[in-house]
């Protein structure tokens, strides 16, 4: 399993928020497996553009480490791997939300070019 280098120095509960859920990649898997449900390593990648299969694969092993996602292997002649959403997952998409909301008010949002999930995310409201 994936170990840092260097042993995270958290100082307050904001910063251990920030750095399960936070960055460029964490929080859109974690809305990718809300909206979608449970998904395979194939069907993350294609929903998240743009992003390396290196990085893709650590910030998977980082969000199941922080018990974010889980990983479900099925032992198939065609081995079969599943991610989803633990119950701590689905915990902070609300926050996530509240987070987009702000961000809607302040950011305007190129759409031809948002994730699918952004598009029907409810900032609006």
């Amino acid at each position: 399993m994936y170990q840092p280098k260097l042993e995270k120095d958290i100082r307050c509960p904001l910063e251990y928020g920030l750095t399960v859920f936070g960055g460029k990649w964490k929080s859109r898997v974690i809305c990718v497996l809300n909206e979608k449900g449970t998904l395979r390593y194939s069907s993350i990648r294609k929903e998240m553009t743009n992003i390396t299969d290196a990085v893709l694969a650590t910030t998977l092993k980082e969000l199941i480490a922080d018990d974010m996602i889980q990983r479900q292997q099925y032992d198939e002649i065609l081995p079969r791997v599943e991610y989803s959403l633990t119950a701590k997952g689905q915990s902070v998409v609300p926050i996530l939300q509240h987070i987009c909301q702000w961000a809607g008010a302040y950011h305007t949002v190129d759409n031809e070019h948002a994730m699918t999930q952004c598009q029907t995310c409810d900032y609006n409201n």
